[in-house]
């Protein structure tokens, strides 16, 4: 049996953390938290992620930087983000997307959107760019 992919989740929200996590587990998928943007570097540096799922609002460093400090890296650049996010105003989803996010989702988002969309993220690598019909993304 293939091991399980794993997921690098970034969210400040505890319970958020814990719902989304138990989601992806009881999907199969192993998952590694962290609660702000400065524990991502450090965890990406350290552990081998498939993808990565991360809040914009975070303390120490906001999701922008933490898209565009992985996707400027070569070693990181191929894994997908998939920004999930209570911003949702047209100008954060574009800020989003140029900066490196592969998908953008809002907060509160719908599960199996979101899951097909980690499934097909995992399946077929990077390179694609996922944009949700259901959050008016263009």
């Amino acid at each position: 049996m293939a091991p399980a992919k794993r997921i690098l989740l970034i969210e400040d929200e505890p319970e958020f953390r814990m719902a989304l996590r138990m989601r992806l587990e009881a999907n199969g998928y192993e998952v590694i938290e962290a609660e702000d943007g400065a524990m991502v570097l450090e965890i990406a540096r350290n552990r081998n992620t498939d993808l990565i799922m991360l809040d914009i609002m975070l303390p120490k460093m906001d999701g922008y930087k933490v898209a565009r400090l992985l996707k400027f890296d070569e070693k990181y650049r191929k894994i997908p983000i998939i920004m999930l996010t209570a911003r949702a105003q047209q100008t954060d989803r574009e800020t989003g997307m140029a900066i490196g996010g592969d998908a953008y989702l809002t907060k509160p988002y719908k599960p199996p959107e979101m899951l097909a969309m980690v499934a097909k993220f995992l399946a077929e690598g990077v390179g694609l760019t996922l944009r949700s019909p259901h959050r008016g993304l263009p």
